[in-house]
């Protein structure tokens, strides 16, 4: 068993999270164990972090902590304890105080308050699992982004990411027997993209699905006959529409996403 990562914030603990997994994808399979202390806010709180990392064969504590003296204290009872301890934030905030010459706030959680970005992205993941896999005209009248293409190319995950961003995202799945919604080859604002992916690797992802539903791997949904009618399909109605078409061929939602933010210019 590989080490755990302790994660140690006076807020949610988002931020150091990220980073972890991030560095974590650099090595082997990239996954990692990690155990999440939110809302750090005394020396008795960190005690017992230390306490409970002291008892792990190995242990790294990565920690985001902005208010005065929790992080130098964390730092010396870790230190203490033999356990290896990475600051996440101080030397991002090091740095913006040489730039702006003068000291942060040292308030916990600011990135998370509720501000009207906060709400506009509530509002955007509301709309988006409304409109998720569903040949709907009006949302794609009053989507920001709509996505469009094969069962299993990653149309929700991605739709998910991209409200996330606080894009409202609708995604719509083309399947050669139901004709797409009229709204869609209006293209209004240019706001739909195409995704297409590898006929073989789309087979295996099917297979995979099948498998995990206890269904007949025989179907013709994981079919390569099939697959190949379904992508030539969705290739005619993205070129009937005149849309940005993206290959999610071995790209990670994230990689994906960017790549259509780009193409819609946000």
């Amino acid at each position: 068993m590989g080490p755990k990562v302790y994660i140690v914030s006076d807020s949610i603990g988002e931020t150091a999270e990220t980073v972890v997994q991030a560095a974590a994808s650099q090595f082997n399979s990239g996954k990692v164990q990690t155990r999440k202390f939110s809302y750090i806010q005394s020396e008795e709180d960190i005690k017992k972090v230390i306490f409970q990392a002291r008892r792990e064969p190995k242990c790294l504590i990565a920690y985001t902590l902005v208010k005065p003296g929790l992080s130098e204290m964390l730092d010396r009872y870790a230190k203490d304890a033999g356990i290896l301890c990475v600051d996440i934030m101080g030397p991002m905030l090091d740095a913006f105080s040489k730039i702006y010459e003068k000291k942060p706030k040292q308030k916990a959680g600011l990135l998370h308050r509720l501000d009207k970005e906060y709400f506009a992205r509530v509002d955007a993941i509301e709309f988006t699992v409304k409109y998720d896999d569903r040949n709907d005209g009006k949302g794609i009248l009053l989507a920001d982004v709509v996505l469009i293409g094969v069962s299993r190319t990653s149309k929700t995950p991605m739709s998910i990411y991209l409200a996330y961003k606080g894009l409202k995202a609708a995604n719509i799945p083309l399947v050669p027997e139901v004709e797409p919604p009229k709204e869609l080859f209006e293209n209004p604002d240019g706001k739909v993209v195409g995704l297409t992916i590898d006929p073989h690797l789309l087979t295996e992802i099917r297979l995979e699905r099948l498998r995990s539903l206890g269904l007949d791997t025989r179907a013709q949904y994981a079919s390569i006959q099939r697959i190949n009618e379904e992508l030539e399909y969705a290739e005619k109605i993205m070129k009937r529409i005149g849309c940005p078409v993206v290959d999610v061929t071995n790209r990670s939602i994230e990689e994906s996403a960017n790549e259509v933010l780009r193409l819609i210019g946000r």
